[in-house]
């Protein structure tokens, strides 16, 4: 029997006879479309980017300005389509303690395997832009506290933007008080240096699955999986993966399309109308409805 995705996902994450994580590379999406991407690649794993849902639901950069209603919506859109585990990007848990809550339950329902909760204050930005500000910490263990409580089996990952703020020592603080708490994973975002990144992983790697941040142009200072798995972190995010691919070839398509009034000079580029079909699937649900239709 296939296990479901909340238990696949602890059985990713756990340590061999030797105490090693294998590290997941596990690629941002959005919705179903870049959700299947993700599966039919092969991932083992799909990860619900807040950033990249704020910029191709609204255009706007990761900033706070999705809700939690709207996220909810994407893990539906997410799980209709893929069985996948699905990590999903609860920000700051979108209010105090009590929304938090609900945000955990609701998130729970609507299929997602993960939570990853963060310390930053209210509205956050993206982990990798400067002015970042942090809750105190007995606020930030609060925030793990109530999504612990809240969940009925989902996994509760912890992040603290802490490094950029108090400094590497005072960012450890706060992920071994997320440990403390129960979390089930802890996340140190934003560290400035290879030395920093060992650090991280010597002091908690052997405890609990560590996770790291791959953002193209972004502060990391290394984006080689091998290192990072040698070091004993078991996730590293790419959550912006696909949307940097577009972004960076729209522009050209439109620019031609423009100029030729006609995409023939790029067809080369693009798939067509029968391959996006069958990726989505048409006649499986063409042969569905007409089981129902009989």
């Amino acid at each position: 029997m296939t296990p479901d995705p909340i238990s696949a996902l602890r059985a990713l994450l756990q340590p061999d006879a030797q105490g090693k994580r294998r590290l997941l590379n596990i690629p941002g999406c959005w919705d179903g479309l870049t959700a299947l991407l993700v599966e039919q690649a092969a991932f083992e794993a799909a990860f619900l980017t807040g950033g990249g849902l704020s910029m191709a639901r609204l255009g706007r950069p990761d900033i706070g300005l999705t809700t939690a209603s709207e996220t909810i919506d994407a893990v539906m859109q997410i799980r209709d389509r893929v069985a996948l585990p699905l990590i999903v990007d609860g920000d700051t848990g979108f209010g105090n303690a009590i929304n938090l809550q609900r945000t955990v339950r609701g998130f729970e329902r609507a299929g997602a395997s993960a939570i990853q909760i963060e310390d930053q204050s209210f509205p956050k930005r993206c982990g990798h832009m400067a002015g970042k500000t942090v809750v105190p910490l007995p606020e930030a263990v609060g925030r793990v506290k109530a999504a612990l409580d809240a969940r009925r089996d989902m996994l509760v990952f912890a992040r603290t933007d802490a490094v950029a703020i108090e400094g590497l020592e005072g960012a450890l603080e706060r992920a071994e008080a997320f440990l403390d708490a129960g979390a089930d994973a802890v996340f140190v975002e934003g560290p400035r240096t290879e030395a920093e990144l060992a650090c991280i992983a010597t002091r908690l790697a052997r405890r609990v699955p560590l996770i790291h941040n791959l953002v193209e142009g972004g502060i990391s200072p290394t984006d080689d999986g091998v290192e990072l798995e040698r070091l004993g972190f078991a996730i590293a995010l790419h959550p912006l993966l696909l949307m940097h691919g577009f972004v960076r070839q729209a522009p050209g398509w439109l620019a031609e399309l423009r100029k030729m009034r006609t995409t023939a000079s790029i067809c080369h580029e693009l798939v067509d109308l029968k391959h996006m079909n069958g990726l989505a699937g048409a006649d499986a649900l063409f042969e569905l409805g007409e089981r129902y239709d009989a």
